[in-house]
């Protein structure tokens, strides 16, 4: 189960168009499809089916806490290393004032949430980004960040924080993601 932004249709087609090209130039990569990219704020490996709702619920008392987030995709980045990478992936930016922040703030809330119910999100520094390939071997990826890097897709707002539940994929298949609820983000006035 996992929590996460979902950029819109436009901001999907952009990105499409540019990745498109690049798709075929090297083999080694599986690129994740566009109907899956998203932006995780908080991701949950093993979460019982019995607290689902309760998940659900958490994540959108925080998410109606805070502010709809003027948000980017530009630039890119790699994992682990440039040397030896794994991930390829698009940065998350904002133009606004602690836009970034703001996002930053919104991952943590939800992941102190769902820590708190015994949902145990993954832990370490919190890094926005959206997959956009994976490599089963380690290569020097230098040249593709020189490429993805020159990417700036057109700004947008994330208004809502999309819950998914992820089903194994058979065989050697790609996961399933379902979205199963949509938080909106806004201004949550009985809190205040």
């Amino acid at each position: 189960m996992f929590a996460a932004i979902v950029p819109p249709p436009t901001a999907h087609a952009d990105l499409d168009a540019f990745v498109e090209v690049r798709r075929d130039v090297e083999s080694g990569l599986r690129w994740t499809p566009p109907h899956l990219w998203h932006v995780t704020l908080a991701f949950m490996a093993d979460v019982q089916e019995r607290i689902v709702d309760e998940v659900i619920d958490e994540i959108a008392g925080v998410a109606i806490q805070h502010q709809p987030i003027p948000l980017q995709l530009s630039g890119a980045g790699v994992f682990p290393s440039v040397a030896d990478t794994r991930v390829v992936w698009m940065d998350v930016s904002s133009d606004a004032s602690g836009g970034l922040g703001d996002l930053e703030h919104l991952a943590l809330g939800v992941r102190r949430a769902c820590g708190r119910i015994g949902a145990s999100p993954a832990g370490g520094d919190y890094r926005p980004h959206l997959t956009l390939a994976r490599s089963r071997r380690p290569f020097e990826a230098t040249r593709w960040l020189r490429v993805m890097d020159a990417y700036v897709g057109p700004p947008w707002t994330a208004d809502e924080v999309t819950v998914f539940v992820s089903h194994r994929g058979t065989g050697k298949g790609r996961p399933h993601y379902e979205a199963v609820a949509a938080c909106p983000l806004g201004a949550d006035l009985s809190r205040g």
